[in-house]
C-alpha cells in the first residue's frame, strides 16, 4: 500500500494503552509501544496501516503545539504588556485557545497568536496587529471589495477577474545537502466550471512538467538532482468568472438539464473524515427534521456551521483525528475544517458534495483557501463557503453570510476537486499535507519534507476585471 493511502485507515483507533500515552502527551512513549505492536508478525493489515498513520503522528505533533503557557504568555505581553495570566486562562476556559497535552504540560499551537487577531477586531486592536484577508475581522476594506463583488453579481449575474499569480517554494538551507535527488509539486489552476483560459506564463526550472488540467490536484512536478539550492516557481494566469445563484428566491434559479451519471460517488463516506458517524447521523437529521427539498437541507447545515462555529487555524491536518465530527462536536475550525462538515452532513443527508480549494486570490492578498460545492436537485451545482460566512458574521454582515449560501466571489484560484486525491506524478514518502495541497510539496529520496522544511509564497501579480 502507498504511504499516504495509509491515511483511510487512522479512525480505527489505537490500543487503549497508547491512546493514554498519546493523550497525556508521552509522545516517546507512544512510539515506542506502536513500534512493539508493529514489530508482531499477528497484527492485522488496517491495525497496522492505522499504527502506521498515528506513529507520524505522534512524532509531528510537538512542532504543531511547540509553545509553553509561559511562551504563549511572553507572545502576547510582546504585543500587549499588561495581558494577565487571568485572561489566558480566561481565553483557554472559552475554547478560544487550543491546547494539548506534551508530556503531560499543556502546549499551545503556533498560530493562537494569529487566531486571536484574526477573530477579534478589538484584541487584534489592542495588539496593533492588522490580519491580511478580506473576510478576517470585517475591516472596511475588505468589507468593501467583498460586497462590491456581491453586489455587481446580483445585479449582472456574473463578474470576472483575470487573475495571474506567481507561486514558488524552496528548501531551507539547514536542510538542503548538494546532490539530493528531489520531487516538488506545485499547485497550479485546473479546468473547472469557474475556470477557463489557464495558461503556465514561466516555469522554474524549465524542466517542470504540468499535469492534465482535468487532474483531481493539479500541479506543476519537477524531478531534479539538485547541485544547488533553488527556488521552484511558476507563473499562470487564468479568467475566474463566478456566477450568481439567488438560493433565496429558489424560483429564480435555472433547472439543471444534465445530471451528471458519477454524483453517486459524492454521496459516500471516505475515510477517516468524511464518516456518518453515530452523532453525523443524529445532528444531520435533527438539523432538517420536516425539511424534504435539498436546498434547504443544505441551507439549514450552512446555517448551522455558520451562526455557531468560531474560527480558529489549526494545526496541520496530518495531524488531525475525524475532522468533520471534531468540529462537530468543538465548534471550532478553520475553512477546511469547515467545508468538511458541511460536506459530511450533506452527503449524510443523500446530498451529493464536494471539495473544492486552492487559493483566495485577491489583489493585496494571495492565501490558501478551501470551500465546498453540493448537488441540489433540481438546480444542479452550487457552492458554499462557511469560512466566509462565518467571516461575516463577524463583520455584522447577515446579507454576505446569507450570500456565500450558493454562491462564491471571483478571488479564487481552484487547483484542487477532491479530498485526498493524489497527484498525476505521485508522491513515494509523508505528503507534508495528505489530503489537500495548496502551496506545495518536496521529497527527497529519504523522506517528505515537512512544512518547517521549506519556504513557501504566493503572490497576486495581476487581479483585474473583465
Amino acid at each position: 500500500m502507498k504511504i499516504n493511502d495509509t491515511f483511510r485507515y487512522l479512525n480505527i483507533g489505537l490500543p487503549d494503552d497508547i491512546l493514554r500515552k498519546k493523550i497525556y502527551g508521552d509522545l516517546k512513549g507512544a512510539v515506542r509501544l506502536i513500534d512493539r505492536r508493529l514489530a508482531a508478525d499477528n497484527l492485522p493489515d488496517s491495525l497496522r496501516y492505522c499504527l502506521t498513520v498515528q506513529r507520524e503522528i505522534c512524532l509531528r505533533l510537538p512542532s504543531n503545539y511547540p509553545f509553553t503557557k509561559k511562551d504563549a504568555l511572553t507572545i502576547l505581553r510582546d504585543h500587549i504588556p499588561d495581558f494577565s495570566e487571568e485572561e489566558f486562562d480566561e481565553y483557554v476556559d472559552a475554547g478560544r485557545i487550543s491546547w494539548t497535552y506534551i508530556n503531560g504540560e499543556m502546549h499551545f499551537p503556533e498560530r493562537f497568536f494569529d487566531t486571536l487577531c484574526k477573530t477579534s477586531p478589538d484584541f487584534a486592536a489592542r495588539a496593533g496587529i492588522h490580519f491580511p484577508g478580506t473576510e478576517s475581522t470585517g475591516n472596511n476594506k475588505g468589507s468593501g471589495l467583498l460586497d462590491l463583488s456581491m453586489r455587481t453579481m446580483k445585479e449582472k449575474g456574473k463578474i470576472s477577474k483575470r487573475i495571474r499569480i506567481r507561486a514558488s517554494m524552496k528548501i531551507k538551507d539547514d536542510f538542503f545537502t548538494p546532490g539530493m535527488s528531489v520531487l516538488a509539486h506545485l499547485p497550479v489552476p485546473a479546468k473547472c466550471e469557474q475556470q477557463s483560459d489557464i495558461r503556465i506564463e514561466k516555469i522554474f526550472p524549465e524542466t517542470g512538467t504540468a499535469a492534465p488540467e482535468d487532474a483531481l490536484q493539479r500541479t506543476v512536478c519537477w524531478k531534479e538532482n539538485m547541485s544547488e539550492n533553488h527556488e521552484f516557481f511558476v507563473e499562470y494566469s487564468y479568467t475566474h468568472t463566478a456566477f450568481f445563484h439567488n438560493t433565496e428566491n429558489p424560483e429564480q434559479l435555472p433547472v439543471s438539464i444534465i445530471t451528471p451519471e458519477n454524483l453517486q460517488q459524492y454521496t459516500t463516506e471516505e475515510a477517516p473524515h468524511i464518516v456518518f458517524t453515530p452523532y453525523i447521523r443524529n445532528l444531520a437529521a435533527s438539523l432538517t427534521e420536516g425539511i424534504t427539498e435539498p436546498l434547504e437541507k443544505a441551507r439549514r447545515f450552512y446555517d448551522f456551521i455558520t451562526l455557531n462555529m468560531k474560527y480558529s487555524f489549526m494545526p496541520e491536518y496530518f495531524v488531525l483525528d475525524s475532522i468533520a465530527e471534531s468540529c462537530a462536536r468543538n465548534f471550532t475550525g478553520d475553512c477546511g475544517v469547515f467545508a468538511l462538515l458541511f460536506i459530511t452532513l450533506c452527503r449524510c443527508a443523500g446530498i451529493p458534495a464536494c471539495w473544492q480549494s486552492g487559493l483566495a486570490a485577491e489583489p493585496d492578498f494571495c492565501g490558501a483557501h478551501d470551500w465546498a460545492r453540493f448537488w441540489a436537485e433540481p438546480y444542479g451545482w452550487l457552492y458554499a463557503d462557511p469560512s466566509f460566512g462565518t467571516g461575516a458574521v463577524r463583520a455584522g454582515n447577515e446579507e454576505r453570510r446569507r450570500f456565500y449560501f450558493g454562491n462564491l466571489d471571483a478571488f479564487r484560484m481552484v487547483a484542487n476537486s477532491a479530498f485526498q486525491a493524489p497527484f498525476t506524478i505521485e508522491k513515494n514518502h509523508w505528503r507534508a499535507d495528505p489530503y489537500d495541497n495548496q502551496v506545495g510539496e518536496i521529497e527527497t529520496d529519504s523522506h517528505g519534507l515537512n512544512y518547517e522544511e521549506f519556504d513557501y509564497n504566493q503572490e497576486t501579480l495581476l487581479c483585474e476585471d473583465l
